[in-house]
């Protein structure tokens, strides 16, 4: 059970929060991802989180908020509040440069973080996860989730999940 006050609490349940695993890449936790907004004490025993989903229509948002009530319920909470915030958007960039370096041991191209403000560019050079190289090809827009392109490392030949900057 959790207990504390102010925020040691709400410090303690947002790492709770943060340290569930995204539904649809087990391998980073919502903290890494970069979703996971705020964690907000609104009485004895009753919390509110927020979370960015990835995109408008990400259908990972609902497990994400099931999986965050369990475990805050499992430590005592007993009303958690779960809302989706739009404003500002989540963005590649919010994902942590632990995430992106377990997205590339995982075998996932992690998305370049933007050095500049404005538009990504079109062109990307995207480095294989297997062996570096930085001459691979698109092979499909799309992957797994709509957040991932797939790729091929023209000097491997392995496929690989890119994903894709926002």
């Amino acid at each position: 059970m959790v207990t504390g006050t102010g925020t040691a609490l709400e410090a303690e349940l947002r790492r709770l929060a943060g340290s569930v695993p995204d539904p649809e890449l087990p391998v980073l936790t919502l903290e890494e991802l970069g979703v996971l907004r705020g964690v907000q004490i609104l009485g004895p025993g009753r919390v509110e989180v927020e979370l960015t989903p990835t995109y408008t229509g990400c259908p990972a948002i609902e497990a994400m908020a099931a999986d965050i009530e369990r475990v805050l319920h499992e430590h005592g909470m007993a009303e958690v509040s779960v809302v989706k915030v739009l404003s500002p958007a989540w963005s590649t960039d919010d994902i942590s440069a632990d995430g992106r370096r377990k997205l590339a041991e995982f075998g996932i191209a992690p998305p370049r973080p933007s050095t500049v403000d404005g538009p990504v560019p079109l062109t990307l050079t995207v480095r294989c996860p297997h062996c570096g190289s930085s001459e691979t090809e698109l092979l499909s827009r799309f992957s797994s989730t709509a957040c991932k392109a797939l790729r091929r490392c023209v000097t491997c030949r392995e496929p690989f999940d890119h994903f894709k900057e926002l």
